[in-house]
């Protein structure tokens, strides 16, 4: 476990060095303890938010797995999984995650996980507007896709 986490750690330092990101790294292992997706932050490389450690190292895992399934492996990383990483982790199905720092710990060096998880919790709703506005071409969408695959 501990080479799991070295690897993640040697990603985040490259990537500050290399000015790619923040300091996380990630990586996905597969059921046999092989590593099939490496990641660090990439948001200044690419400029792109959603280019966090997890989520590179996921979208490595798919590619090179050829699938989106990631359900027989876990995933180990720097830092606690943000609210978005963590949707990444659940929708490519991973069932367990280790994580070495807290989103607490990242807070004071300036990054806002925790004030989406307290959105996410209700207590902070000033973050953004979310409001529903219904569409029946919306609806009808989503029974055609649901007629197309069943």
């Amino acid at each position: 476990m501990n080479n799991y986490f070295e690897e993640a750690i040697k990603l985040a330092k490259n990537g500050v060095k290399n000015k790619e990101g923040g300091p996380f790294g990630a990586v996905v292992v597969d059921n046999k303890g092989k590593i099939v997706g490496y990641g660090n932050n990439q948001v200044l490389k690419n400029n792109d938010p959603t280019a966090h450690a997890e989520v590179t190292a996921i979208r490595d895992a798919c590619k090179k797995l050829n699938t989106y399934d990631l359900s027989e492996c876990k995933i180990y990383t720097t830092s606690e999984p943000c609210p978005m990483c963590l949707g990444a982790i659940i929708w490519s199905n991973i069932k367990e995650v280790y994580y070495a720092t807290s989103r607490k710990d990242v807070d004071k060096i300036g990054f806002r996980d925790e004030d989406i998880y307290d959105y996410l919790e209700g207590k902070n709703n000033k973050i953004i507007k979310i409001e529903r506005i219904k569409n029946g071409e919306c609806e009808k969408l989503l029974d055609s896709y649901k007629n197309t695959i069943y």
